[in-house]
């Protein structure tokens, strides 16, 4: 394992690495991602070896423009739509997959969609485009893990198993993209995130809601009933916390009994508490707690993103 600082001559590394069929972490403005050549089967195949992943769980394919997504998949009006809308930033399209587009089969998890990103951030663009390809990248951290949202966390995270790290600071948004399933009749959220089901619903009429989902179909990333997990088991909706416990506030708090306090947002920020909320939860979960209290999170906007992520890492494995 080798972290790089972003520059000219890292993007240059990483790229070769990549070509050579090697896996290179790389951050984009929702969290790092463990990337591999789309294309190639075993550089796939080590992405879900090295995350320990279920291969019923699909990987997101990061892009550089709509211009590449389109060879990959079919794209209808709507997915045009949303795509210029959003795109680049923190969305992800679930499209009906191109039979001769050149995907590894893999990334799909058998499905006949695949799903598509093109990222915001500087380094991820200057990525895909020295690599010149697409770019599979799930989070890179050990499967249903707390995400990683600095370049640290990979390291803790995957060590070894990860070819090179590149650092480029924390994520400024810290949530996974929000992902919309369009390979069927309506508007589907997958999966909450920045882009939240307001505004697709403001901006594009009716929208379905399949987060809670329970039919076994795992359409996308962020789809699995515990993801996100700490060691220390949480306590949701928690106003204080037992002397033992760790307790991530959100919002002016008063006195506590807790052992350790993060707080998500002093002011109540949403925006603020989404892009702290792994790094909190990591410094939160050690040993030394018997368990984390989480105040209650409002449930709306980017705070339903935040409270799907907190209800699945508290889910029992």
């Amino acid at each position: 394992m080798k972290i790089v600082q972003t520059d000219p001559a890292a993007i240059r590394e990483a790229a070769a690495i990549l070509a050579q069929g090697g896996l290179v972490a790389f951050p984009t403005e929702t969290v790092y991602g463990l990337g591999a050549d789309a294309r190639n089967d075993q550089a796939v195949a080590n992405i879900f070896a090295a995350k320990n992943r279920p291969q019923l769980n699909p990987l997101i394919v990061h892009v550089r423009d709509l211009e590449s997504a389109a060879a990959y998949a079919e794209f209808d009006d709507r997915a045009r739509a949303l795509a210029a809308r959003y795109w680049p930033g923190p969305l992800t399209l679930v499209l009906p997959r191109r039979a001769n587009g050149g995907l590894s089969l893999l990334v799909s998890a058998g499905l006949d969609s695949v799903a598509l990103r093109v990222p915001a951030h500087p380094t991820a663009q200057a990525l895909l485009s020295g690599f010149d390809g697409p770019i599979a990248a799930p989070s890179a951290n050990a499967s249903g893990a707390v995400s990683p949202t600095r370049a640290e966390h990979v390291a803790q995270s995957l060590g070894d198993k990860v070819d090179l790290i590149i650092d480029d600071g924390p994520c400024t948004i810290g949530l996974e993209s929000t992902v919309v399933d369009l390979s069927g009749e309506t508007i589907c959220v997958l999966r909450h995130g920045a882009v939240t089901l307001e505004d697709l619903t403001r901006e594009f009429g009716t929208v379905a809601d399949a987060t809670a989902d329970t039919d076994g179909t795992v359409k996308s990333p962020g789809m699995l009933a515990r993801h996100y997990a700490t060691n220390r088991p949480l306590h949701l909706n928690a106003r204080s916390a037992a002397p033992n416990e760790a307790y991530l506030a959100f919002g002016e708090t008063g006195p506590t009994r807790a052992a350790a306090t993060e707080n998500l947002s002093p002011s109540g920020d949403l925006t603020e508490a989404a892009a702290n909320l792994f790094a909190q939860l990591r410094a939160l979960d050690q040993p030394q707690f018997t368990a984390i209290a989480v105040a209650p999170i409002p449930d709306h906007g980017l705070g339903r993103a935040i409270n799907d992520r907190l209800r699945r890492a508290a889910t029992p494995s």
